[in-house]
């Protein structure tokens, strides 16, 4: 039998990534800016970012071709969101990160067939190795797909070092609300019906739609919001907030979550998804389809201060499984496994 080889010097690893937008977070491209940064001494990492904007057929077509001439031979990394970057790949040397399936949601009839096919079927059945970012990330693969299990590996989403312990005396008279995001998922309308009527500030980061402005002015919500942050502002906003909610309807991850057990902060997440899983036992967990779940969970954080002590404690110990180093090292044993 022959003896695999395992590689020798740096491994080459072609990173490629979509193009961003002006005017958005990168949490995307952080997190493999992170990696390819604590990797330094074991890789020789190049990032190619798409050439064209991921808008429509034609687009995808020339950032497929141009991929395919920037493919190296060591490892093809395929970071997120424009999968289909591997369909004129060399197999073997394709690792695929999926972050969630998010694009099926909203999709119905033969356009959800489409890109079922382009963001799914295809590009994992053209990838060496899957990566999901969560177990349930993992499962919805399987389900849209029909790949193997074994196909597909889970490595979470690593939390940021800059996110560190800030205790903050409870405002239990008007604790301080933090939302992060607006996007269709985030659930702002029901979380504003359930603040109507609790004594708080809810702060919400990201750019509000005219449909939640009108919903946190008729629960007479006292609310601020600010978007477009720099990452010290966001940090800025889980020191100064008592609570982080994050009631979301789907999330492939759910980052704020670690993020505030970081900088040890109470939160209230849904109780479906991955959000469990990222929680751990970390968290009060709500129903996000049901108003009056998600205002008792918020209320119980308000009032139980045992309870918030024991999650505080609980949360130091969950944001241990999302290290940096750790999960920067997981990715590094796939590349290894990639270029024998």
């Amino acid at each position: 039998m022959k003896k695999l080889q395992v590689p020798t010097g740096k491994i080459k690893v072609n990173y490629f990534q979509r193009r961003p937008r002006s005017g958005f977070n990168f949490s995307l491209e952080y997190i493999f800016d992170d990696i390819r940064k604590r990797l330094a001494d074991k890789i020789d990492a190049k990032v190619y970012l798409s050439k064209c904007y991921n808008d429509g057929y034609y687009s995808k077509l020339v950032n497929i071709t141009v991929a395919a001439f920037q493919q190296g031979r060591d490892v093809n990394h395929i970071t997120g969101e424009v999968h289909f970057l591997d369909l004129l790949m060399k197999k073997r040397r394709v690792i695929l990160t999926i972050h969630d399936c998010g694009m099926m949601i909203r999709k119905t009839g033969i356009a959800k067939e489409i890109i079922r096919w382009l963001y799914l079927v295809a590009p994992v059945k053209k990838a060496k190795i899957v990566v999901a970012i969560s177990t349930v990330t993992k499962n919805e693969i399987i389900n849209y797909t029909g790949c193997s299990p074994d196909k597909i590996r889970v490595v979470p989403v690593a939390v940021s070092p800059l996110y560190q312990p800030f205790p903050k005396e409870f405002n239990a008279r008007k604790p301080a609300i933090l939302q992060i995001g607006t996007g269709y998922n985030k659930n702002i309308l029901r979380l504003a019906e359930a603040l109507k009527g609790i004594n708080c500030q809810l702060t919400i980061v990201g750019k509000l739609n005219q449909e939640q402005l009108k919903a946190l002015q008729k629960n007479n919500i006292d609310y601020s919001n600010e978007y477009n942050l720099s990452d010290h502002r966001i940090l800025e906003k889980y020191q100064q907030c008592d609570i982080l909610t994050f009631v979301s309807t789907f999330e492939g991850f759910g980052m704020p979550i670690i993020e505030a057990h970081a900088v040890e902060r109470v939160v209230v997440t849904s109780n479906i998804s991955s959000m469990p899983e990222v929680a751990g036992n970390a968290a009060i967990l709500v129903n996000p389809f049901d108003v009056n779940d998600i205002k008792s969970g918020i209320l119980k954080a308000i009032s139980d201060e045992q309870l918030r002590v024991q999650l505080i404690d609980k949360g130091k110990i969950n944001k241990l499984r999302f290290d940096s180093e750790k999960i920067a090292n997981m990715y590094f044993d796939l590349y290894k496994e990639i270029a024998l």
